[in-house]
């Protein structure tokens, strides 16, 4: 396998063992490379244009202009996430992207959120492979600080999750989750 039919076949979400030697050497090399462009991200200063570069490097896709970071920012993968317009970053994200991350346009993400794309079997025999799940994020949501995103989720567009939550289910749009896990306290309207 390649590395374009490897990304393909992440993307579509398959599992990948520990002992499959090809499937784990190529996620190797893409973790490698991931490492390589944040560590140059996150070791220096960069002006928003480079940030914007160094980001469309890492995702393999070009990332509009309007998309701000403020590093440093992890990735143990890279090639599979999707950023919107107007979406903006602050310091201490952490995303485990492999499984696929979309974020919609004006979405922001606060300082130290986790975004998790990947799980382990629970049986012994399975516990060597991951298994991964999408994370989307609509149209103007609010990631507060500290969050954690877990596998699988989808936050519906204009919502709000609260600092510290952890969400391990999906989320209505227009309303705030806060909690642990996390649970809808409140609509939001206009």
């Amino acid at each position: 396998m390649n590395m374009e039919e490897f990304l393909t076949f992440c993307k579509e979400g398959n599992p990948i063992s520990g002992e499959d030697k090809e499937l784990h050497g190529l996620l190797t090399q893409c973790s490698y490379e991931a490492q390589r462009i944040t560590m140059e991200l996150n070791t220096s200063y960069h002006s928003k244009e480079e940030i914007v570069e160094i980001f469309s490097e890492l995702t393999g896709t070009e990332v509009d202009s309007s998309f701000m970071c403020f590093p440093p920012f992890y990735t143990d993968f890279g090639k599979n996430i999707n950023i919107g317009k107007n979406v903006f970053f602050n310091t201490g994200c952490s995303f485990q992207d492999r499984g696929g991350i979309h974020i919609g346009d004006g979405s922001l993400i606060g300082m130290n959120v986790t975004i998790a794309t990947l799980n382990h079997g629970l049986p012994l025999e399975t516990r060597n492979t991951t298994f991964s799940s999408p994370v989307t994020l609509g149209k103007n949501v609010w990631i507060g600080s500290n969050a954690t995103i877990l596998p699988g989720v989808t936050i519906g567009d204009n919502s709000v999750i609260a600092a510290g939550a952890v969400v391990t289910k999906d989320v209505p749009e227009n309303v705030v989750a806060a909690g642990v896990p996390a649970k809808v306290v409140k609509g939001i309207h206009e």
